[in-house]
């Protein structure tokens, strides 16, 4: 971190003796995004758990152009604010990810962190240093599903000087949770002990117009390896029509100390062939079917019988004030990463699908409505000898964006996940109401 940190500190001096030069001031964008957002979580078999707020989140985003020259250099920077409306004790349990808690178990009433990143170009290659980052990609999806979005710090190199090509690769040290002002180390779901050591690269190759393979590796020091192999193909048929295939496949193996006291991986609460190792394979298909405004999707996904699927985690790592709040709920790049549950436990086979209906061609752009259900059957037991477990999940969404006028670009989202199980999960239903509008300035 303090590395880090000063890399970061030199890099603005610099950038301030160069703030004039054409291009750093003429490219930048300034934008403020406000999102307002109601959580009701109700787990059904009692009101202990039970959840009920509103809040407001403000997020401030500046990025700069480039200098001049062979190498060129600029800045991104980022404050976010929470604000909590409503819902007081009792309907706001601890440890959770929507937003921070006081002392006596209720909200705080606000909350913020404020972050920068550094960055270099020469040719189409990038370098982003910092503590702002928002990678989006197979092996690590930073999460923006709450009320202000989880970012890292560390460094990532982007290169598209080979056509065709992405090439990317990156170390990251720390991250900053969905409802948090602190960070802390990286994890896995069950790890206590945080690793400063993120490593990754990876490539994109758009092999034809409609094909795109990928494959990339990652390290979390201490805990896990992951290779991950990807395929998107898009068959167009007519003018309106046209079919996906989306194909995903992880391979993770334990990796330094994992499996000792503090680098264990609770494998998702389920079954594990060694308690506290990462050990799977986890594959997905998805195939999309397009045909006007209508998108029909069925897909399947395999986890191995020897453990759960593993992502970065933090969710039991305390930050410098000794608190774990905030920092657990990332993404994860599975189709089955649901409204309320993930389906990758040990053993776990999902078969899912998907109606999406876009009314742009009954008149309504911006419009958009769909319904999924994904059923998760064979979840090894726990202890590894009782009867496999089933759940599934209903998910509801409701999409509009504003086209035209003085509020164009104002979005409404409504969400909506029943979820039900013989599993160690509770019973619940969602609901998320949303409002988004990003007002730029420059």
């Amino acid at each position: 971190m303090y590395k880090s940190s000063l890399a970061l500190a030199v890099a603005v001096g610099v950038l301030a003796q160069q703030a004039g030069a054409a291009g750093f001031i003429e490219d930048s964008k300034a934008s403020v995004s406000s999102r307002t957002f109601y959580y009701n979580a109700d787990t059904r078999e009692g009101t202990a758990n039970d959840q009920k707020e509103t809040a407001e989140g403000l997020k401030f985003d500046y990025t700069s152009g480039f200098t001049e020259g062979l190498v060129g250099f600029g800045i991104d920077a980022q404050a976010l604010v929470g604000i909590h409306l409503d819902g007081g004790k009792g309907h706001h349990p601890d440890n959770n990810s929507f937003f921070p808690s006081d002392s006596d178990g209720s909200a705080v009433d606000e909350w913020s962190r404020a972050g920068a990143n550094v960055k270099a170009r020469i040719s189409k290659t990038e370098m982003h240093l910092g503590s702002a980052l928002a990678p989006q990609l197979p092996i690590l999806l930073a999460n923006d599903s709450r009320l202000l979005p989880a970012t890292y710090d560390g460094g990532i190199i982007t290169s598209k000087d080979i056509d065709n090509f992405t090439l990317v690769a990156g170390q990251l040290e720390h991250s900053a949770g969905r409802a948090t002002s602190n960070s802390t180390g990286l994890s896995v779901a069950g790890g206590t002990q945080d690793s400063n050591q993120f490593r990754f690269g990876g490539v994109d190759w758009k092999a034809t117009k409609d094909l795109t393979l990928q494959a990339y590796h990652s390290e979390l020091q201490d805990y896990y390896k992951q290779n991950f192999f990807g395929l998107i193909h898009v068959l167009p048929i007519a003018n309106d029509q046209s079919f996906k295939t989306d194909l995903r496949y992880f391979d993770s193996s334990s990796d330094g100390k994992n499996g000792t006291t503090g680098y264990l991986f609770n494998n998702n609460g389920g079954y594990a062939k060694t308690p506290g190792e990462v050990d799977n394979t986890t594959w997905s298909a998805m195939f999309t079917y397009t045909l006007g405004g209508n998108a029909f999707l069925v897909g399947h996904q395999r986890v191995s019988d020897d453990g759960g699927f593993v992502y970065l985690n933090q969710g039991n790592v305390v930050d410098g004030n000794g608190s774990n709040e905030g920092n657990g709920g990332p993404s994860f790049y599975l189709f089955t990463d649901s409204v309320v549950n993930s389906f990758v436990r040990a053993g776990e086979n999902t078969t899912f699908g998907q109606y999406t209906y876009d009314f742009a061609s009954l008149g309504a752009p911006g419009l958009k409505a769909s319904v999924s259900y994904l059923r998760g059957q064979d979840i090894k037991a726990t202890n590894g000898v009782g009867p496999d477990q089933t759940e599934w999940e209903r998910d509801l969404r409701v999409d509009y964006v504003i086209q035209t006028g003085a509020l164009k670009g104002f979005g409404t989202t409504l969400r909506h996940g029943t979820y039900r199980g013989d599993t160690n999960i509770p019973a619940q239903d969602q609901t998320r109401l949303i409002f988004n509008y990003t007002y730029s300035f420059l």
